[in-house]
């Protein structure tokens, strides 16, 4: 076993990472006598699998070789065929795999059918960078709802924007870049109406070279959002805006387009929770939270966030009408605060990179 060979292979994945879903990002790579004779990463929902691109590139040499995959080959049919039967009939001699795999059509069936055709199964190979990699399909398959990124962009005294609202620009263009770069591997960027109404986002993925769009998600209890919004004049990603039970009939009709749906909830209020069991029927496994303050108050509540990633720019704003990135109710005791436990700091040009998942309970 090369564990050179699994990081090869996970990060094919990274590179595929919000393209694939409802699917995970999978890597393959296809080993004989020390040579890479095939490898692959699985592009989109409904093409082939990583397994079989990479074993489809090795051709009649995958005979005896070693194949190194991020996840558990599945053992189900869906859109595709079953990768555990590809791997035996290409007569592959070990398998080294990073993690299984816990969708219930999967869950151990993969490696149990290789067990019983004779294949060698090697598992849990560099799986700590496998769990980072597919904590959100992860948690997608157990909660089935997203897993939630929030992002902040801050001053270094906590300031989001002026007391008028003026936050061009807090961080640098690395930073915004950045941003972008992060938006091109989630499913959905979510807001609310008061974004909607100050900022007038796009809400899209610009990249010197392109980038996925997501969709954009709208909070929206009374259909407030303009006609002239950028989101609903812009037609390069679908929008989803959510509504209360009550929200005027006239106001949908008139901002439905082809590319905008109104999603009409059962209740007067919208509610985190049931904005994500939504989400997860409709497929969506990652959801970036954007703000502002009150949306990101209301996640922070319904404990419904599992990462947090925050710009820090090297700036003092002051100012006790200055906004910051949540609001809501002020707490009243320290153990209220949602714990964190930080995962990465960086410099971001200028500007610091801060990310951090909740703490897991001792």
């Amino acid at each position: 076993m090369n564990q050179n060979y699994m990081e090869m292979a996970l990060q094919l994945a990274e590179n595929v990472a919000g393209q694939t879903s409802p699917n995970p990002p999978v890597g393959a790579v296809v080993v004989k006598a020390g040579r890479i004779i095939g490898m692959g990463a699985h592009l989109q929902a409904g093409e082939r699998h990583a397994e079989r691109v990479a074993l489809d590139m090795a051709g009649a040499k995958a005979t005896d070789a070693d194949l190194y995959v991020t996840l558990e080959p599945c053992s189900h049919t869906g859109k595709t065929s079953p990768c555990a039967d590809a791997v035996i009939q290409a007569g592959i001699k070990r398998v080294f795999v990073a993690t299984a795999d816990p969708n219930p059509l999967v869950a151990g069936k993969g490696i149990a059918k290789l067990r019983e055709a004779g294949v060698e199964v090697t598992e849990s190979v560099s799986v700590e960078l496998a769990k980072n990699l597919y904590a959100p399909f992860f948690h997608f398959i157990k909660n089935k709802t997203p897993h939630v990124t929030m992002k902040t962009a801050m001053t270094i005294d906590g300031k989001i924007a002026t007391s008028k609202g003026d936050s061009k620009w807090v961080t640098s263009e690395q930073a915004r870049l950045d941003v972008h770069q992060l938006r091109h591997t989630q499913d959905a960027i979510l807001v609310g109406v008061q974004t909607l109404l100050h900022d007038n986002p796009l809400l899209t993925t610009r990249l010197p070279l392109g980038g996925q769009h997501p969709i954009r998600v709208i909070l929206d209890t009374s259909l407030r959002t303009p006609e002239s919004s950028q989101i609903i004049q812009n037609t390069e990603a679908p929008t989803w805006i959510f509504c209360g039970k009550y929200a005027e009939l006239s106001r949908e009709k008139l901002l439905k387009k082809p590319h905008v749906q109104i999603i009409r909830m059962q209740k007067p209020q919208l509610i985190v929770e049931d904005i994500l069991l939504e989400l997860g029927r409709r497929g969506v496994m990652t959801l970036l939270v954007e703000g502002g303050a009150a949306i990101n108050a209301s996640f922070v509540k319904a404990r419904a966030v599992q990462k947090v990633i925050c710009y820090v720019a090297p700036k003092l704003l002051g100012g006790i009408g200055s906004l910051t990135p949540i609001s809501g109710l002020d707490p009243l005791m320290m153990n209220e605060a949602l714990p964190l436990t930080f995962e990465s700091v960086e410099m971001i040009g200028p500007d610091i990179k801060i990310i951090a998942v909740p703490k897991e309970s001792d």
